[in-house]
Order: structure tokens, then C-alpha cells, then sequence
């Protein structure tokens, strides 16, 4: 008796394993995955790197016109941002400011990057987030 509850215990087990990791294979798994769903989903992506590019552009002109930093509307312009791209938003936006510091550590050092090409001698920040972020 004891053998016939212990191989339907073994089986029950095998079973819900199998189940367990098919639902698992579903969902996304890190940032990573995210973000390449987001690359991924081809209408998405055109928009939420252009909302990103334009907070970027909207961040750097509040530090221009010395307009306080961390204000209500930035941070619900970034929520918002947030609650459509997922947790993928924040990576993506910070390696974006990633690409930026190596690219300004490059300039500090006199390395030639492929974003002078693009930017030429006017290097600004707006110029500098508008041929780093597409869209």
C-alpha cells in the first residue's frame, strides 16, 4: 500500500514539475528579457524611445533653464514612461546614460568616437542624446 501512495506521489510531483515549467517558460525572465520584448514588439519600441529621447531632451533643458530637478511633472512624465515600458524603461534609460558617460570620457581623453561624426563641432547634449537615442 505504502509503494503504490509513494509512485503516486512521485508521479503527482514529475507531473506538476512539467506544468510548473511550462508556465514559467511564458514569462519573461530580468530586465534582459524585457527589454528584448520591448525591442522586440516592433509598434512599441518607436514610441517609448522617443518618449525616453524626449524626457532626456526635457531633463537637460530644465538643467539649461535652472528649473528644479527632481519636480512633480518630471517624475510623472517618468512614471508614466515607466508603467508602459515595464521595468525595461529604467534599463534602457540608464544605458543610455551609460553610453553618455563613456562617450564623454572618450572626449575628456581625445578619442575619437563614431558620434563626432555625427555631431560634428557642435557637441551638445541635446545634439549628443539626439544621434545616440534612435527614434
Amino acid at each position: 500500500m505504502f509503494e503504490f501512495l509513494f509512485v503516486a506521489a512521485l508521479v503527482y510531483l514529475y507531473m506538476e514539475r512539467k506544468a510548473r515549467k511550462k508556465r514559467e517558460g511564458k514569462r519573461l525572465r530580468g530586465l534582459d528579457a524585457e527589454l528584448r520584448a520591448l525591442v522586440d514588439a516592433d509598434g512599441d519600441k518607436t514610441g517609448i524611445a522617443f518618449e525616453i529621447k524626449q524626457y532626456l531632451l526635457a531633463v537637460i533643458e530644465d538643467g539649461n533653464n535652472d528649473v528644479e530637478k527632481f519636480s512633480d511633472a518630471r517624475i510623472e512624465q517618468a512614471q508614466r514612461i515607466l508603467d508602459r515600458a515595464g521595468s525595461s524603461a529604467m534599463y534602457w534609460m540608464t544605458d543610455i546614460a551609460a553610453q553618455l558617460a563613456f562617450l564623454a570620457a572618450a572626449k575628456v581623453n581625445g578619442i575619437a568616437t563614431s558620434v563626432d561624426a555625427k555631431v560634428g563641432t557642435s557637441t551638445t547634449p541635446e545634439a549628443i542624446v539626439k544621434a545616440v537615442v534612435k527614434g
